[in-house]
């Protein structure tokens, strides 16, 4: 049948590009994991993963690694690096200095170098994961700090507080940005924290496990994260912790408006998604 103008109107997309992508991502997904396993045959990680995800950073690292503990009371931390793509010398100063790296070919974002990191915990024997950036915003000595809570099972997942803490950068509009994503997400997520937004942040392998496949954010992931655990019932804490400046370099993640506005899609989608997924279980 000849399709008439109301029938055009009503057409849906060609599916067909979404289709190539999902292809594609999940192509590049499995080389990465290839790489790891050629990488580290026998891989087997402490009861502690350091997770960090890593895009063109060699200049700062080396100093985050080197800052890594080894133990947290008695317990072995294994440091896992992410390279999302890119191409300076991250993944051969992470190689250099010995730990867990997996490299992706290119570049698919923070929010799915971390879910392949969450992956790669639990299939070789984490108990908690910590991520922390690779920018040295986040000070790794304060590792115990972060986990205190889930040792002690107060909590199922502990966020940084910058505001708690001590916030050692200058820049007023992401200060106040801080504070206004943190009020917006406590009105979704029914929690009272001061920093939704760090990426300092300390997992139980069973939370991790549990919202990993509704987590879909390329970017911005920390938003999605607290939502959805916080909607799935997960115990959220948060500790006080040290924010440095940027050691050296530029944000990946864009100026000051473009950070604002991509984080205020990231808390709207996922809100909408949450709320969907609930009225559907009903």
């Amino acid at each position: 049948m000849v399709p008439t103008q109301r029938h055009r109107w009503l057409t849906l997309p060609d599916s067909r590009s979404a289709r190539r992508s999902g292809r594609l991502i999940s192509y590049v997904l499995d080389q990465a994991r290839d790489d790891f396993a050629r990488r580290h045959p026998n891989a087997h990680f402490g009861p502690i993963v350091a997770l960090v995800a890593a895009y063109e950073e060699e200049n700062n690292i080396g100093d985050v690694l080197k800052a890594m503990p080894t133990l947290v009371g008695d317990l072995e931390v294994s440091t896992l690096v992410v390279v999302d793509g890119g191409s300076d010398r991250t993944a051969e100063v992470a190689i250099d200095a010995g730990v867990f790296t997996c490299v992706l070919p290119v570049n698919l974002g923070q929010g799915a170098a971390l879910r392949l990191g969450y992956e790669l915990a639990a299939a070789h024997g984490a108990r908690y994961v910590v991520t922390l950036d690779a920018d040295g915003q986040n000070d790794p000595t304060e590792m115990a700090t972060m986990l205190e809570p889930l040792l002690d099972d107060t909590a199922d997942f502990v966020i940084a507080s910058r505001r708690l803490g001590t916030d050692q950068t200058t820049d007023r509009f992401r200060q106040a940005g801080v504070k206004v994503y943190a009020a917006a997400i406590n009105a979704i997520a029914k929690q009272q924290l001061t920093d939704s937004s760090n990426g300092y942040r300390a997992f139980r392998i069973d939370v991790l496990n549990d919202i990993s496949p509704h987590l879909a954010q390329d970017q911005y992931q920390t938003a999605e994260v607290v939502i959805t655990a916080s909607s799935r019932g997960w115990r959220i804490a948060e500790q006080p912790t040290m924010w440095h400046p940027r050691a050296s370099g530029t944000s990946k993640k864009g100026g000051n408006l473009v950070f604002g506005f991509s984080y205020a899609k990231v808390i709207a989608t996922t809100w909408a998604r949450v709320t969907l997924g609930n009225r559907t279980r009903r």
